[in-house]
């Protein structure tokens, strides 16, 4: 597990780096233009919806590892080659190979923590998890920040060459892991649609995606898009001002997780996530005062700031829930499927929140913040109604520690192997 989160800690290093920089480095030091910049960051999008359907299926019939070492393979030939790129074919096909590189890591990685975990261990490995990978993507930034320069080309091949040897080193560390005997689903259907139909069966995970799609949507897919633009345009933030949000946001994840983690654990799932609806609904009113209300310039950066704390109290919030909750939801050797499924649920939010969000929070200002305050409460509906959906174990594992009979008279843990 140690070795696990040094990796996962490696590879948000290594992103961190260079996912701030790529639209500067294609669009301006390659000089290929906005157009050609829009359809990389679209590249990595997209490659990560083709591949993470074939993904889960690979998990479940060779094992996380090996998966994950072929996805840092590729992810590190794409980062280097995207590194010395000077036309826009090569630029859009290393984009795409580290796009696919980089999205098959997460299900892989989290495939391994289930394996590696128990249920009463698991929400601390996922918090533990989600804290490192903020450390590493904020350490990284600010070192990759202070390394490039514009002007010179070079600048962001080094970037790049330091992503790449990140996912190299991360082979390395990952290569002297032994994983626990995990188990296999051996008669699996052999078409990959048997897979997905027995998910697709399964009426709380089908909910557990719908609800994952709202929650990324409402919230990771506005981050850099709609409400970046709503700030510039309603509220007259700066860029400075934008950078310190962001930081923000990073900073109350990396000081809240743990503490958050000891409330979080004893609670149920479903309310958990519920609160973070309600959570996020404060930070999208506390937006719409930012921008409509009519203090001064100064108490709208206070409050536009505060919004981005806000989001990152309810990620620290979902950390430790939502992913541990994939897994228990998933049947004895297809949390590689579950996982990448969830993955492309989150890919396909982030592709469309962006779409929606970014054309609205810089020219609608009112109907977007109204907009996504009510998708925070809905949050808080469809958490509550995925909580009818679930046993009492699946909903608050502390229950099975506890040794509370439920159903019928039976252990808990057996309802939580069901």
């Amino acid at each position: 597990m140690r070795r696990i989160h040094v990796g996962n800690a490696l590879s948000a290093f290594g992103l961190g780096f260079t996912v701030p920089y790529l639209y500067v480095y294609v669009a301006q030091v390659r000089d290929l233009g906005a157009m050609t910049a829009g359809l990389v960051l679209a590249v990595f999008a997209v490659a990560a919806l083709v591949v993470l359907p074939f993904a889960g299926r690979a998990i479940v019939r060779r094992g996380p590892l090996p998966v994950l070492l072929a996805a840092l393979g590729t992810a590190a030939v794409g980062s280097l080659s995207l590194g010395l790129a000077a036309g826009s074919t090569t630029v859009l096909m290393s984009a795409a190979a580290l796009g696919a590189g980089q999205a098959v890591m997460q299900p892989a990685l989290a495939t391994m923590i289930i394996d590696c975990s128990t249920a009463e261990t698991r929400s601390r490995a996922f918090a533990t998890q989600f804290f490192l990978q903020n450390l590493g993507l904020g350490v990284g930034g600010l070192i990759g920040g202070h390394l490039v320069d514009p002007s010179r080309a070079s600048s962001f091949t080094l970037l790049f060459a330091i992503e790449a040897a990140m996912f190299l080193l991360l082979v390395v560390v990952m290569a002297t892991v032994r994983m626990p005997r995990a188990p296999r689903v051996e008669d699996a259907p052999k078409q990959a649609g048997g897979s997905w139909k027995q998910l697709l069966g399964n009426r709380a995970m089908v909910q557990l995606c719908v609800l994952g799609f709202v929650l990324f949507f409402a919230c990771y897919g506005q981050f850099e898009s709609g409400l970046s633009a709503y700030g510039v345009e309603a509220a007259g933030i700066s860029t400075s001002a934008l950078g310190t949000a962001l930081a923000a946001n990073t900073a109350m994840i990396v000081v809240a997780q743990f503490a958050v983690l000891r409330f979080v654990e004893r609670r149920k799932r479903s309310r958990v996530i519920g609160a973070v609806g309600l959570i996020w609904a404060l930070a999208w009113v506390v937006a719409g005062y930012a921008g409509l209300g009519h203090g001064s310039q100064a108490m709208a950066t206070a409050a536009f700031v505060s919004t981005y704390a806000l989001f990152g109290l309810g990620e620290a919030m979902l950390s430790p829930t939502v992913a541990p909750l994939v897994a228990d939801l998933a049947p004895s050797g297809m949390a590689g499927q579950y996982n990448s499924a969830f993955a492309l649920v989150k890919q396909l939010a982030l592709a469309v929140g962006p779409a929606v969000g970014g054309p609205m929070g810089a020219s609608l200002h009112a109907p977007y913040i109204v907009t996504f305050l009510l998708f925070s409460l809905g949050i808080t509906f469809l958490a509550v109604r995925l909580g009818r959906q679930l046993t009492p174990v699946q909903n608050q594992p502390a229950l099975a520690r506890s040794r509370v009979v439920v159903r019928g008279g039976a252990p808990a843990e057996q309802v939580r192997a069901a």
